[in-house]
């Protein structure tokens, strides 16, 4: 779950609403029953709402009490009885606290949940009984084995208490998906798919939960109907975040979700922004990180049609966001399967790309440099792609980008541009094969700047990755042109095996003490 900060003022007075429902009366007898055509919407949107308080609560409580375990834990080690002691005791009041609220909001509480809630409970109690005995003794052998009882109950409040979320959660989302499902209004679904897609930004564990619940199924239905045209871009967005675990993957091939993905993406009618969330979940599900997505074969049936549909994006892009998902897009694509490389070659995919490269409008960022420099890098494999690199001027933009800089500093940025460096010096390497590439790659000082890169830790962000790839791409150099190197560097960084030059550049940053 994603860090809460949560106020005790704000947590005070979220209890304290529990103390007041009586003052509600007044507000419901007062309340008219409407016989309108819409009263049927105010009732889902009613409900919807409850489902999104009640989930909202559940992960509140479930960090704080989350949080609460491990204090304990980390005090027990400490031998600190009272202290142990006084946050069992609250621990206690906030399980209670959240089995109360829970019930308040919820209608959907079964017999297994009450189980759960009472196994729970006595468990805490369990637990706030054994501790307080800790606080009355200062006998250590007694201590130490009242400590081994603690650890033994603690670990049962903690696997009640997992077992009780996950039950309350995934009721929670069957819910949800089930109002999806029957659901006909369009504001009452655009809510229901925001509270999806809330849920989803919580971590893998909730994404694995929504989709095992039926998620996917029920988004792909609102993508293959006109009504909900609206709200394409909110379920396409769900579902790449849904699609990070393998469940979701799974539900996707099930439902045969890649041949939906390629109709909306190749149709133009679609809105430039619909077209570019399909960009976002086909980059999801076939990202290289992803270990699970060999068995997408309807992938590799659309493949042609999805290609050309991203590069047109790529294309016509009206923005930085939308070139980045579709350049995204086509870069994994080009891990997942090597004949897509020789497609975009078909395609002129080089030109347009390259081209790109000087649009500022579509490409202003480290990011999307390095979404373009993995597909050229990719493509370069090809022997044909070296002749097409040197009629767009390739080559001066791939040594452009070996002075990649962060200009905010932040850890990403830093990341991306590491990654741009690493690339480039990878795709000159293969290049290099072609005497002319290597040429044109030494007259516009390709050499000093890979020289730099190896020698100096700060140009590179002092990433191995980054030495590795630049002596490789100037060993490709040197061995065709070995007479622009000078001696010393040759010596150094040419002729001692790779491993030797690479241990003398990476031992270059001195420590001073």
């Amino acid at each position: 779950m994603n860090l809460m900060q949560v106020d005790s003022v704000q947590r005070w007075m979220d209890d304290l609403k529990l103390m007041t429902d009586s003052e509600c009366m007044c507000i419901l007898q007062s309340k008219p029953i409407s016989t309108d055509d819409d009263s049927q919407s105010e009732l889902i949107v009613s409900s919807q709402d409850d489902l999104q308080n009640s989930l909202e609560m559940l992960l509140k409580r479930a960090w704080i009490i989350s949080t609460e375990l491990t204090k304990i834990v980390q005090k027990l080690e400490k031998n600190k009885w009272k202290r142990v002691h006084n946050m069992t005791m609250r621990t206690n009041c906030h399980v209670r606290s959240m089995i109360k609220e829970y019930n308040t909001f919820t209608k959907t509480s079964s017999d297994e949940m009450h189980k759960y809630e009472t196994l729970l409970m006595d468990k805490c109690s369990e637990l706030t009984e054994i501790t307080f005995r800790c606080t009355q003794t200062d006998d250590i052998e007694l201590l130490l084995s009242i400590k081994m009882c603690i650890n033994e109950t603690l670990t049962s409040v903690g696997q009640s208490f997992s077992c009780l979320i996950n039950l309350a959660l995934s009721q929670e989302i069957k819910s949800l998906v089930e109002q999806m499902e029957t659901c006909d209004n369009i504001y009452s679904m655009e809510t229901a798919i925001h509270n999806l897609f809330s849920l989803t930004q919580e971590g893998s564990r909730l994404c694995q939960l929504v989709a095992q619940e039926g998620a996917v199924v029920v988004l792909f239905k609102i993508c293959r109907q006109d009504y909900f045209r609206c709200l394409y871009p909110s379920a396409l967005r769900t579902l790449a975040s849904i699609c990070c675990v393998e469940d979701g993957i799974r539900q996707l091939e099930k439902v045969d979700g890649i041949l939906c993905l390629t109709e909306i993406l190749t149709d133009q009618s679609q809105s430039e922004c619909t077209r570019a969330e399909v960009a976002a979940v086909i980059a999801q599900v076939t990202s290289p990180h992803l270990t699970f997505t060999q068995h997408l074969s309807s992938f590799l049936e659309n493949m042609e049609e999805i290609v050309t549909a991203l590069l047109r994006l790529c294309e016509e892009a009206s923005s930085a966001e939308v070139f980045l998902l579709a350049s995204a897009a086509l870069a994994n694509i080009t891990f997942f399967d090597t004949l897509a490389c020789e497609m975009l070659l078909q395609m002129n995919a080089m030109k347009i790309l390259l081209n790109a490269c000087s649009d500022k409008q579509r490409i202003d960022t480290a990011y999307a440099r390095d979404q373009i420099v993995t597909i050229l890098a990719n493509m370069s494999i090809l022997d044909q792609c070296a002749s097409e690199i040197i009629q767009e001027n390739g080559i001066q933009i791939l040594i452009g980008m070996l002075f990649e800089k962060s200009s905010s500093g932040n850890l990403a940025e830093i990341s991306a541009c590491e990654r741009v460096l690493q690339k480039s010096a990878v795709t000159l390497a293969r290049l290099g094969r072609d005497p002319e590439v290597s040429l044109i790659a030494i007259k516009n000082n390709c050499i000093p700047r890979l020289i730099e890169l190896c020698r100096s830790p700060d140009e590179r962000y002092s990433s191995d990755a980054v030495l590795v790839a630049s002596l490789a791409a100037l060993r490709r150099l040197a061995l065709i042109y070995p007479d622009k190197v000078d001696e010393s560097d040759f010596q150094q960084l040419v002729k001692p095996r790779l491993v030797d030059s690479f241990l003398l550049c990476s031992n270059m940053e001195e420590s001073f003490v």
